[in-house]
């Protein structure tokens, strides 16, 4: 597990909003190049309309300036900041045309990114008393991952796996298929370079204890009652890292990190988001 508090890689970045442009403006937007003549500047802003943690303002100004460099942009905000309702996030001035083609696309990437931020916000505050650690999934949107990952970040998270390639992670089905915990750990572990971490997802104490045999770095805890749950941190006593996984809940969030694991992941961060209300205005 890392928190990689990354900046977000513009290379990349660029590649994401260029094919989102391509996916809504394709051959040109025939509405507003209608009805809009010349070079028609405006004013704009882009203003809150609930309570939540802003992210993606980078993303959604290069989204813009992608229509028209000349884009004057002025954030009253910066990611990671908490916003409420009615606050103004940014007020900017270019070509009317770029403004109103680019709308759709830049909402989309700044109320996903600031519902992932917010979301996480609230599961890293109703654990903050505890030691452990919200992480992220790889229940990301496809070709998303940077950025759903780079909002989780910013709300106060950790990142789990970037990729299958920056850990290994051996599941119930690498179980069935080697034949054991002990199989698949053996295996892999006489291939594998030194430096990466090897987890073991486990359901029963049985496997735990299998994990611990192995000396694995990480166990996962995979939807086990809190009652069981506790007994396995006992049973570990610190000779792993624990993670908790399985229907983790904001209800829920709590009683699990009291359990004492070190780790809980929450895939609904990423894949059940739902969008901050953010809307753009045309106007001083």
């Amino acid at each position: 597990m890392t928190n990689h508090n990354f900046n977000l890689d513009i290379i990349t970045i660029n590649k994401i909003i260029e094919m989102a442009l391509l996916e809504d403006v394709g051959s040109g937007d025939i509405t507003t190049n209608f009805l809009i003549d010349g070079d028609l500047k405006t004013n704009a802003f882009l203003k809150a309309k609930e309570n939540g943690i802003i992210a993606g303002l980078q993303i959604t100004e290069i989204v813009f300036k992608k229509l028209d460099q000349d884009i004057k942009w002025n954030q009253n905000f910066n990611d990671g900041d908490q916003v409420n309702a009615g606050d103004i996030l940014v007020n900017f001035m270019g070509s009317f045309k770029a403004i109103l083609t680019g709308e759709r696309t830049a909402l989309n990437f700044l109320q996903r990114m600031s519902g992932i931020a917010t979301s996480t916000s609230n599961f890293v505050q109703a654990i903050k008393h505890t030691k452990a650690k919200i992480l992220d999934s790889r229940k990301t949107a496809p070709g998303l991952r940077l950025i759903d990952k780079y909002a989780v970040n910013i709300g106060g998270a950790m990142n789990h796996r970037i990729g299958l390639f920056d850990m290994v992670l051996i599941k119930d089905n690498h179980i069935k298929i080697a034949g054991g915990i002990t199989k698949a750990v053996n295996k892999i572990r006489s291939k594998l370079d030194s430096g990466i971490k090897i987890e073991v997802e486990t359901s029963t104490l049985e496997e735990v204890e299998e994990a611990l045999l192995s000396k694995v770095d990480f166990i996962m805890l995979d939807n086990m009652p809190i009652e069981t749950m506790k007994l396995a941190v006992k049973s570990i006593n610190g000779k792993a890292l624990i993670e908790a996984s399985g229907n983790v809940t904001l209800e829920r969030v709590k009683e699990v990190a009291e359990s004492g694991v070190d780790f809980i992941s929450v895939g609904a961060l990423t894949h059940s988001v739902k969008a901050l209300d953010i809307a753009q205005y045309i106007g001083s």
